[in-house]
């Protein structure tokens, strides 16, 4: 699950847009300025969605449920893979050295496609993705889909029982991975009983072998993909509510749960976007311009993963509709980020706060030509009102943006930018105009504006429930609702602000962090007898773990040895950055639960 999702608007209009806004001011709560808006945010959704418009809307049943759709959104991921292959030799890529154009990803993937079909490939099939941002990466996930699988994405920073564990819970026959992926699952192949197929990329010498294959064997490295010859798609009849992807998200029990998504929710996604920069010049009164066919081409610097719903959902599939080019680093680097910012005239960056924070602080930025940025986009957690005006401060010609989402709702579920987003600068912005939210008490009693409870969102674009885990899909998607656990408010025009979690997690850097898992692992020390975990604040990450331990009579252990515990069992960014250490049982209320609040003393100096 998660939350936050940056907003990166694309074309024309998303320009003028920027151009046109006034340098980000907090207004008191309530107060617009005389003159705004121009039409409310009913009318703007009506005339933005009214027949014959982009953005028309048309009622379909999903699951036997009546929901409102964009009628033009298009109906498959399919459809978004060929209008990506009609730019050509535009440019899709750039990684390192290399460079990908369309057509030569078009035909990487139609290979790979068909490859899969001739392994045994059947329509629904799980096929996992493990490996960092490369170029194989989005090879992997549109041959997974074109051949009628369901690529289930995982989480690259997981570790060797973590990629078992998804292996075996999505019953994947196929995987894909790059060599690191690689060395961490090795140990627990075997117990990956359906696994049938395993392709690795860029691997290193000697890891091929038995039951691991080479991925260049089937589609060869990146420079040679333009030469692959021209094949037909494999004849496999998709549809807009099958299967497309599966995403991990963690629950409060500490299992990982993998989140169906399907084709519709993918193609609302594209919509949100666009939508969002649209609905700023009616709102605002003005004509919304042509996009200019001839502009330069839009180019983003990714440093989210493909494997985050934002990364894919909200970045990739997008980016592909538009033929726009991305800009993939082999690790985040300010530095290198700034350099290739100048090089490819990258029009949005950013990812998390931490990014933006180190793009506008960083003492060389100075030297670096990086005035074709329009867009620093962020999201993973709240921003505060200081990055916003920082952001308009060093890059005046950029606009951010924000918006709340989570991986149950395909990312982006609300979209915040522009006047909207200067006036009301702790909301996340309305819902989409496919999507409805509600704020509910305990009981499930509907709230009035103003009122905070659970945020209960629902909506074409929510995903099907949890993979393999009916108990978990009836808890969380309720009568057509996803109860989101995030504490909320709307107000009187139907804008959400997120108050609180009500699931005890924590945001290290756009990362979940799931208290629970950690503090699990803690227990399993055998020196350890109570341990609880809180998120700490710092200036970029948002928040980073932080553990209280009581050991048991007689036992011993330092924080390194602890730290070190944890880092053996799970990924790397879960394992706390300081544990201190009580003399006895950590505080609790009456009904036995920790009481965290007190345990910020610990961490005081």
């Amino acid at each position: 699950m998660r939350r936050f999702t940056a907003i990166a608007s694309r074309g024309s209009a998303a320009t003028e847009a920027r151009r046109r806004n006034p340098p980000m001011t907090t207004t008191a709560s309530g107060e617009l300025p005389a003159g705004w808006p121009r039409m409310s945010l009913a009318q703007a959704h009506a005339a933005l969605t009214a027949p014959g418009s982009p953005f028309e809307l048309e009622t379909v049943a999903i699951d036997g449920r009546e929901m409102r759709v964009f009628k033009h959104a298009p109906p498959t991921l399919r459809e978004v893979f060929l209008a990506g292959r009609s730019h050509g030799t535009k440019d899709f890529l750039v990684y390192r050295d290399e460079r990908v154009d369309y057509e030569a990803f078009s035909r990487a993937s139609v290979t790979l496609a068909n490859a899969l079909v001739a392994r045994g490939l059947r329509k629904g099939d799980r096929v996992a993705i493990a490996m960092r941002n490369l170029p194989e990466w989005p090879v992997a996930l549109f041959g997974t889909l074109l051949a009628g699988g369901i690529a289930t994405l995982l989480n690259a920073w997981w570790t060797g029982p973590e990629l078992e564990y998804g292996l075996t819970d999505s019953g994947s026959r196929f995987a894909f991975v790059d060599g690191e992926r690689l060395e961490r699952l090795a140990p627990h192949r075997v117990a990956c009983v359906a696994l049938e197929h395993l392709w690795v990329s860029r691997e290193a010498p000697g890891m091929l072998g038995p039951g691991v294959e080479s991925l260049s064997g089937l589609i060869g490295p990146s420079a040679d993909w333009a030469g692959l010859p021209v094949q037909p798609m494999p004849d496999v009849a998709l549809a807009p509510d099958d299967g497309a992807t599966i995403l991990y998200t963690s629950g409060t029990t500490g299992r990982s749960k993998g989140a169906l998504g399907t084709h519709r929710n993918a193609a609302c996604a594209l919509m949100a976007g666009p939508f969002t920069a649209v609905r700023n010049f009616v709102r605002r009164g003005e004509p919304v311009p042509v996009p200019d066919p001839t502009a330069p081409q839009r180019c983003t610097l990714l440093s989210i993963p493909f494997f985050h719903t934002t990364g894919c959902h909200a970045v990739l599939c997008p980016t592909i509709a538009n033929g726009a080019k991305l800009v993939l680093m082999h690790h985040w680097d300010p530095l290198e980020a700034m350099r290739l910012i100048q090089d490819e005239r990258v029009t949005s960056a950013g990812g998390v706060p931490t990014i933006a924070w180190q793009l506008i602080e960083h003492p060389e930025r100075e030297r670096f030509d990086l005035s074709s940025l329009e867009s620093v986009a962020y999201g993973g957690a709240p921003a505060a009102s200081e990055l916003v005006r920082r952001i308009k401060d060093v890059f005046p010609a950029s606009a951010p943006g924000i918006g709340w989402g989570m991986t149950e709702t395909t990312s982006t579920f609300t979209g915040h930018s522009a006047e909207d987003y200067q006036f009301r600068p702790d909301s996340s912005g309305p819902c989409l105009p496919i999507g409805d939210a509600k704020v509910i008490d305990d009981a499930g009693n509907e709230l009035p504006a103003g009122a905070v409870g659970e945020l209960c969102v629902r909506g074409p674009n929510v995903v099907r429930g949890y993979w393999g885990k009916p108990e978990a899909t009836a808890e969380t998607f309720v009568d057509g609702w996803l109860r989101t656990g995030d504490l909320a408010r709307l107000d009187d025009e139907g804008f959400v602000f997120i108050v609180d979690r009500k699931k005890d997690m924590l945001i290290r850097g756009g990362e979940n962090i799931y208290c629970s898992e950690v503090e699990a692992v803690l227990f399993e020390h055998p020196g350890v007898m109570d341990a609880a975990v809180i998120g700490l604040a710092h200036h970029t990450l948002g928040e980073e773990p932080a553990a209280v331990v009581t050991l048991k009579a007689g036992a011993q252990a330092t924080e390194q040895e602890l730290r070190a515990f944890v880092a053996a069992r799970l990924a790397s960014f879960k394992v706390p950055v300081r544990i201190a250490f009580s003399g006895q049982t950590l505080p609790r209320n009456a009904n036995g639960k920790i009481m965290k609040l007190e345990l910020k003393g610990f961490f005081a100096t």
